[in-house]
């Protein structure tokens, strides 16, 4: 498949009946250009990623990424650790997000070891790693597998790992919650989307990305085990969390 990227136009045209959102070639095909204009903050938090795993990631420890799309984890890491520092796992279940990610990978980074591996991370056999990162992939899992899944991290991890969690939230306070949707909705408007391609994704990602508050996935991480959590960014309703195990 070639690497090329295309603009977002997955929802421009008025659709009759909206299929629910999934990340098919179509998707594949422009998802560089749709991250970009649909989630706040996603540059900054893939630059950060480096820089935390310069600060915490023991040398030559293995670290996860999950749902890892077209791979710019293992791009973001590559681009400030040497090739021995790390080993990467990423696992996406979509196959085409798979091709597109082993093919880029090994053009951009080549000498570090990184594989992408398809499959469903709430069935993996983890092994023993120093970092792990979920980024905006917790979100599009069913709420009741949520919770186990983030306990088999937390055991996955070793002592001093850390687990990077960014996520779509929803404020508790429906006036607060309001307010930042709209100015969502505004940023997507400023990055060129129109009103119906904004409708016709939400409808689509209705009862397939079910958002948590921030205080319920704090909740979540201290249950599974996780001695400290920060929340390092947030950006309108988008935020990045990380875990701390002692």
């Amino acid at each position: 498949m070639s690497s090329a990227s295309y603009r977002d136009a997955v929802f421009t045209t008025p659709l009759d009946r909206i299929a629910s959102f999934s990340f098919d070639e179509q998707v594949v095909a422009c998802f560089p250009d749709m991250i970009r204009r649909s989630v706040p903050g996603y540059g900054q938090i893939l630059g950060m990623l480096g820089v935390i795993a310069e600060r915490h990631l023991r040398h030559g420890a293995h670290v996860y990424d999950l749902g890892c799309s077209l791979g710019a984890v293992g791009l973001a890491l590559a681009g400030r650790l040497p090739p021995d520092a790390f080993t990467l796992t990423g696992v996406d279940l979509s196959p085409a997000m798979v091709e597109r990610a082993r093919s880029t990978l090994a053009e951009e980074c080549p000498g570090h070891h990184i594989e992408i591996v398809e499959g469903d991370i709430r069935h993996l056999d983890y092994r023993p790693s120093g970092m792990i990162v979920l980024n905006f992939t917790l979100q599009f899992l069913a709420p009741g597998d949520r919770d186990a899944v983030i306990a088999t991290l937390f055991e996955a991890l070793e002592p001093g790992g850390v687990l990077v969690l960014s996520e779509k939230i929803v404020a508790a306070d429906e006036q607060e919650n309001a307010w930042l949707v709209e100015r969502y909705h505004d940023f997507k408007r400023a990055n060129g989307y129109s009103d119906l391609e904004i409708s016709q994704k939400r409808t689509a990602l209705e009862n397939v990305l079910v958002p948590d508050t921030l205080d319920a996935h704090h909740a979540r991480l201290s249950r599974a085990g996780f001695s400290r959590v920060t929340t390092w960014f947030q950006y309108l309703n988008f935020a990045s969390m990380i875990a701390f195990k002692e």
